[in-house]
């Protein structure tokens, strides 16, 4: 399908057919694209912009991999979809594992995903079939399925579109995770240790590029930026922006309504 570029919403249409394309080859599952549907709702809600609020998360959220010893990016069809090109260029700056975790499993889609990934530059993927061979703890669903040398031994998780409980129970583990959600009310939200509100083909670029000005920066410096950021008040200061966003529309709609009464 060809999308006029002066469309006033030619990107989201584009990220929508991308989405069928992998549907079709594969690697998004149906109930994958009504999960979009559900954050273009709130992306629209903040804007479709990054805010700064997104921006101190994304930095905090680099420190936090650079720091770690064993950080690791989960995957599922939508990020792969999406943004496999910046998965592998932000895992290779970071030196981080990419395993593909899923939650509407099969090998046939695993091995797709991994596809995806290697046509973009990865020369590793964990999880994919027999890889996927230790548990998480207290996880019902086929997501509890991970690899031993990637989520499981890991200390840090990146995990965008990620599903709350998983989120859960890799905090119970001992593991911090990253999450990148566009609501900043859903159970990964709060229970990440850093939450990146944002559309994910726009944050994960981001941290591409926050990684490479990060990456040579000592520790202590890494620290300092982990320390000053708070994901409590950045989530709040992310519902203010929605709420300020809502209350903009409000505002517009009784002032067309009076115009429209003369």
């Amino acid at each position: 399908m060809r999308i006029p570029e002066n469309h006033p919403r030619a990107e989201s249409l584009r990220i929508r057919e991308r989405l069928v394309e992998c549907l079709r080859r594969g690697i998004v599952v149906e109930q994958g694209l009504i999960a979009h549907g559900r954050g273009e709702a709130f992306d629209y809600l903040l804007g479709e912009r990054t805010t700064i609020y997104a921006r101190e998360a994304i930095r905090a959220s680099v420190a936090m991999m650079l720091l770690a010893d064993n950080p690791v990016i989960s995957v599922n069809g939508n990020v792969a979809c999406l943004c496999a090109g910046d998965v592998v260029r932000l895992a290779s700056l970071i030196n981080a594992r990419i395993e593909v975790n899923l939650f509407y499993r099969s090998y046939e889609r695993e091995k797709a995903i991994e596809m995806l990934l290697k046509e973009h530059g990865a020369s590793m993927v964990y999880g994919v079939g027999d890889r996927a061979s230790m548990s998480i703890p207290e996880l019902m669903s086929e997501r509890r399925r991970v690899d031993r040398d990637g989520i499981y031994s890991a200390d840090v998780v990146l995990v965008p579109l990620e599903d709350g409980d998983r989120t859960e129970a890799l905090v119970r583990m001992g593991k911090k995770v990253v999450a990148v959600d566009l609501n900043p009310l859903s159970r990964t939200a709060k229970s990440a240790t850093i939450t990146i509100v944002d559309n994910i083909t726009r944050a994960m670029p981001l941290m591409v590029e926050t990684a490479k000005w990060l990456k040579d920066e000592p520790r202590d410096r890494l620290n300092e930026i982990l320390r000053s950021f708070s994901n409590a008040r950045n989530l709040e200061a992310s519902l203010a922006v929605i709420r300020g966003s809502v209350d903009d529309m409000y505002v517009e709609r009784e002032r067309e309504g009076r115009e429209g009464g003369r």
